[in-house]
């Protein structure tokens, strides 16, 4: 007589650590990696496309409006951190040594030698993460100076 854990463990498909990377690198912004993973009833990965969305709006608003539309300092910031969240789960899922991968994700289905694959999108990863966490701290930086900046112009003419 089967257990209950058995059919469950036999029903549940194997989840390729390599392809959870790539969609993280490549589709992250929208979840796809985590509804990969965790399946279609993860809240966390449904939500990764709404600031991925509102950080777009702001870069359209930057674009067509121009750098003095403060909607988009904003918003535009959200897009680049989330692109930076999906790079580190991608960063942090390359690097899980694929014992505890498949223990976690694949219980009672053999083990697969992931090679290079994860590897190879854990240096993407990394390449595009630092870029654009280091470009969206920046941005925010400067947008903040300058608007504390604008704010002191009205008591600097006092002085001159």
């Amino acid at each position: 007589m089967p257990t209950a854990a058995a059919p469950e463990s036999a029903a549940s498909p194997y989840r390729s650590k390599t392809l959870a990377v790539w969609l993280a690198v490549l589709l992250g912004t929208l979840g796809l990696h985590r509804l990969y993973v965790h399946g279609f009833g993860d809240a966390w990965g449904w939500l990764h496309p709404v600031p991925t969305a509102l950080g777009a709006i702001g870069l359209h608003r930057h674009l067509t409006l121009g750098q003095d539309d403060h909607l988009s300092w904003v918003l535009l910031p959200l897009l680049g951190l989330s692109i930076s969240v999906a790079m580190l789960t991608a960063i942090v899922w390359a690097l899980t040594p694929d014992e505890r991968w498949d223990a976690r994700h694949n219980p009672g289905q053999g083990g697969v030698a992931t090679g290079w694959g994860p590897v190879l999108g854990a240096i993407l990863a990394l390449l595009l993460g630092g870029g654009i966490l280091t470009g969206t701290i920046a941005y925010g930086g400067q947008r903040f100076f300058e608007s504390q900046l604008g704010a002191l112009a009205p008591a600097a003419a006092l002085w001159a």
